[in-house]
């Protein structure tokens, strides 16, 4: 089963060029977007094969997840039960039998400026995930605006204490991850540098690969075994993100 993530900041701009041909190209049995900024009725996308499931922002042009699944789930959840941050269509959830599959838009803490809003967002969604995983497995997937450790940035010295690599997002990515689930592409290429999602649009960032590792899929512990794979497709392109991957055996 292959799972994919991507990050489009925008997809009503993806469809006019770039997101058709890696959708395809990617051949996911769960493609989970994030960052829509669409409202209902803004896009009809026909894919053969795949239900939709569209968490839409209150605020317009802003924030929104969606999955498109070849897989019926047995139950889906919009949000987390907290109203600040459902108005903001930043959580699906599909109950797949024999897991849980998460797709999150993280709030971003804007120059640290809304830092005190993230860390109550955290702590919910750590508390979210936690009361998933003691009924069955989880996979979470999205942009979750940290880049966790140096090795997931370019320049972690000029970027401490900016948002997306402050001491305190940080901290609260370790206790997710130490609330027993595990960043799969770090548990694979554990010493491997370079690897980013995301590239500012500015300074030709990207040609340059200075970019962060924000995006991720976590799993439950007891899901690991079953990865086969993780990846970063850093060669589509369209948004200011590219696609990560997993597969599962």
């Amino acid at each position: 089963m292959k799972f994919v993530s991507w990050n489009v900041n925008g997809l009503r701009a993806r469809l006019k060029k770039d997101f058709m041909p890696a959708f395809k190209l990617l051949n996911a049995d769960l493609f989970a977007v994030q960052e829509i900024k669409m409202q209902a009725g803004d896009a009809i996308l026909e894919l053969n094969g795949y239900k939709q499931f569209w968490n839409y922002g209150e605020r317009k042009g802003y924030s929104g997840t969606a999955i498109f699944s070849r897989v019926e789930p047995q139950a889906v959840t919009y949000g987390i039960g907290v109203d600040e941050f459902d108005m903001e269509g930043r959580v699906i959830t599909l109950d797949l039998g024999e897991m849980f599959f998460v797709n999150v838009y993280v709030p971003n803490s804007h120059d640290l400026e809304w830092l005190a809003r993230r860390m109550t967002w955290e702590d919910a969604f750590r508390d979210y995930l936690r009361g998933l995983d003691s009924v069955k497995p989880v996979i979470v997937c999205g942009d979750f605006n940290v880049a966790h450790e140096p090795i997931d940035l370019k320049n972690p010295a000029a970027n401490h204490k900016s948002a997306g690599f402050s001491d305190e997002e940080r901290g609260k990515f370790t206790e997710l991850l130490n609330a027993g689930f595990v960043d799969i592409f770090r548990k694979l290429n554990p010493t491997l540098t370079g690897a980013y999602t995301w590239w500012s649009y500015l300074r030709k960032a990207r040609l340059t690969n200075a970019g962060w590792r924000i995006d991720y899929f976590l799993t439950s512990e007891r899901l690991t075994e079953r990865v086969d794979n993780a990846t970063i497709e850093s060669d589509i392109f369209g948004s200011d993100h590219c696609p990560i991957t997993l597969t599962l055996k």
